[in-house]
């Protein structure tokens, strides 16, 4: 089993930044790590401390390609651009191929959800060959044929199979060759998994873990010992437990062993938690050997030679994986990877919670510490702010390609562009999303004393909620969707009702227009906003019903409800109306994306505040949300992830209310002129970032 050097995945694991490498293997392997390397980490076993963690370096561009798919069409690399690829190069002779294609199969219907491509590269094999391959596994996804092996030799590609995700700039965020065995029975499902992760996919494989407050119970079973005899794991209910998957070739499991030897003997023998580890490796001599010369025998290992309780407890890629089980059997941690400047104080404080006693206030003395350590004894609150959409916010920005916009970058994570605070994905995952430390300040009140005042949070809200990306906000409003207070109630839902919540707050909020003013129809407009409306006229939205009429749909008040301005709303087109008789509303008109006239024509109205201008709004976090009300997964599938290239195509407004109309490349320049526009804008700097240009 390959021990995938992986981040802690309990809330915070996060796509790796590994660039290509060029060995056979491409593994992301430690288990080959040499004897002095386990040892030397053994026998140091520091000492709880914290290291800082190094900024990891920027991932390296994906070199341009360009092909021949299967179905006889041109593939070009650079159409890749704007969302994360997952490319799959393989030589379908190679027995691995065919478990890299389950995989595959297996992610490829959340291709549209989570927005990202997965293209086949067929290395070093004529197309009929391919063409059996591709048919035989199913595969859904065009296929580029490389029968001379010169895509992959552009990439330093050497293993016969090797999986890549690329972001949506076009760099090398993930790469792992040197697949499991053919015959490994769980080969396929580790390989999923890891992929899943990758991509930031939900598992396919419920693992053993907290999830959203619930603890599951610890599957029991009862095993062969390396050093002879059975260990049944019901015989330590009673008293808590560290249960650890390890390989004995790891230099991180045997970090992670060291810190629990060490550790664990300062707790009184009374409540101190029993430790019980699990081999990987079915080879109970080099094992024993192997612990015994490191100083590591202090704890009964059992052998896992049918995989039976590594497939209970999800155990399917990386370790170390330690799960702590509590002393009624239900698993409260789990804690996969060995991060030195992180596990070790995170797993001390949830160590002396396990055994009953006060933890050890281990945050970060310099630095952010992220919402993990705050949940170690802040149980409910940490439960309550997983229900909210703050705890997926980086992970929105991922399915939209803007992970590395700096702009949109600073409102998703916790301590942006601060001594100490989130740097990337790669180096810090922990402090990703809109976390504790985001609101109640670095460390909370126990390092950011009177950051709050009185339990106001308006002026950490105002940071990001302000008038550029948060239409409509207001704080008294806000706040009962991210209060722990208020969600507690929430807690106690049931996980299925949990997960459906968490679906709901995830998508885009319609309807955030004013609704105090009357609507006054497109016409209206037209007096000040000439230019405007004359683009605008050009539209589909201006002529929003012809395509009801077309399809005989005209009447139908849930179809109207889209393609007319303000229905059944003071002013708009009303409802029972019939479109004939009021042309003007009609139509997707003005108001449907800037709010109700009424209070904004008058020649002495004012005009600042009174009316929604677009042109100084953050696209994808405002004008999202106002599209998103019609243009959901329901009725426009895939819209919410092109929706700057369709603003861009028919943006037509000021920035100032009455002010002159913004000049540029694709504005003022209606329907698909500006979209041929726009698109060989996008063409011509993709081109570039692809061949190792400057994005």
């Amino acid at each position: 089993m390959p021990c995938p050097e992986r981040l802690p995945i309990l809330r915070s694991v996060r796509t790796l930044a590994l660039a290509l490498a060029t060995g056979a293997g491409l593994a992301l392997a430690c288990g080959d790590a040499g004897e002095g390397a386990s040892a030397a980490r053994a026998d140091a076993a520091p000492d709880v401390q914290r290291v800082a963690a190094q900024p990891a370096p920027r991932p390296p561009p994906l070199p341009g390609f360009s092909g021949i798919t299967l179905d006889g069409k041109r593939f070009e690399a650079s159409s890749l651009l704007g969302r994360r690829a997952l490319l799959y190069f393989f030589n379908p002779q190679v027995k691995e191929a065919a478990l890299g294609a389950a995989a595959l199969r297996s992610l490829a219907p959340a291709r549209a959800s989570h927005n990202f491509a997965i293209v086949g590269v067929a290395v070093g094999a004529d197309r009929d060959a391919s063409a059996r391959f591709a048919t035989a596994q199913q595969l859904d996804f065009p296929v580029v044929l490389d029968g001379s092996g010169e895509i992959a030799r552009r990439l330093a590609l050497r293993a016969p199979v090797t999986l890549v995700v690329s972001d949506a700039e076009g760099r090398i965020a993930f790469a792992l060759g040197g697949l499991p065995p053919a015959e490994d029975p769980d080969g396929a499902a580790a390989l999923e998994q890891t992929l899943r992760e990758a991509l930031r996919l939900p598992a396919a494989h419920a693992g053993v873990e907290p999830v959203l407050g619930e603890r599951p119970r610890a599957p029991d079973f009862t095993a062969e010992r390396i050093d002879g005899g059975e260990l049944a794991l019901a015989s330590l209910r009673g008293k808590p437990l560290v249960l650890i998957f390890f390989l004995h070739t790891c230099p991180h499991c045997h970090s992670a062993l060291a810190f629990l030897r060490q550790q664990l003997a300062k707790f009184p023998e009374a409540g101190r938690p029993a430790v019980v580890g699990v081999s990987m490796a079915n080879q109970p001599h080099a094992v024993r050997a192997r612990l015994a010369s490191d100083g590591l025998d202090f704890l009964p290992v059992v052998l896992d030679p049918e995989h039976a309780i590594r497939r209970a407890y999800g155990v399917l890629a990386g370790v170390p994986d330690l799960f702590l089980i509590d002393a009624e059997g239900f698993v409260v941690a789990r804690s996969q990877g060995w991060r030195e400047e992180r596990d070790p104080p995170l797993l001390r404080m949830r160590l002396a919670r396990l055994a009953g006693q006060t933890a050890p206030m281990l945050l970060h003395a310099t630095g952010y510490s992220g919402s993990e350590f705050c949940g170690v004894c802040h149980e409910a609150e940490h439960e309550t702010w997983q229900l909210t959409a703050h705890a997926s916010a980086f992970d929105t920005l991922v399915r939209h390609g803007a992970d590395s916009n700096a702009e949109c970058v600073g409102c998703h994570v916790v301590g942006w562009k601060q001594p100490g605070g989130f740097t990337s994905s790669a180096a810090t995952p922990e402090l990703e999303d809109v976390g504790c430390e985001s609101c109640h300040g670095r460390g909370g009140p126990h390092l950011s004393p009177g950051l709050v005042q009185g339990g106001n949070y308006e002026k950490a809200c105002l940071t990001c909620h302000d008038t550029k990306h948060s239409l409509g906000f207001e704080y008294a409003r806000f706040l009962p969707r991210v209060s722990h207070a208020a969600n507690a109630e929430l807690a106690r839902l049931p996980l299925a009702e949990k997960r459906r919540l968490m679906t709901e707050r995830g998508r885009p909020r319609g309807d955030l227009l004013p609704a105090a003013a009357a609507h006054v129809g497109s016409e209206a407009c037209r007096g000040c906003h000439a230019a405007e409306h004359a683009t605008w006229s050009q539209s589909p939205h201006a002529r929003a019903v012809a395509s009801l009429q077309e399809a005989g749909k005209a009447a139908e008040t849930a179809c109207l409800a889209c393609h007319v301005t303000a229905f059944g709303r003071p002013g708009g087109f009303p409802s029972g109306g019939r479109v004939g008789e009021h042309a003007d509303l009609a139509r997707v008109g003005c108001e449907s994306c800037h709010g109700p006239g009424g209070d904004h024509v008058p020649e002495d109205a004012p005009k600042r505040g009174t009316i929604v201008s677009l042109g100084d709004k953050c696209d994808s976090c405002v004008i999202l949300q106002i599209c998103g009300s019609c243009h959901d997964e329901a009725n426009d599938p895939g819209f919410e992830f092109d929706v700057l290239r369709k603003i861009e195509a028919q943006r037509h407004g000021t920035i100032e209310p009455g002010g002159a109309p913004v000049q540029d490349a694709a504005r003022g320049i209606p329907g698909a002129a500006a979209t041929a526009l726009l698109e060989e804008i996008l063409a011509r700097d993709a081109a570039d970032r692809l061949v190792g240009g400057t994005p």
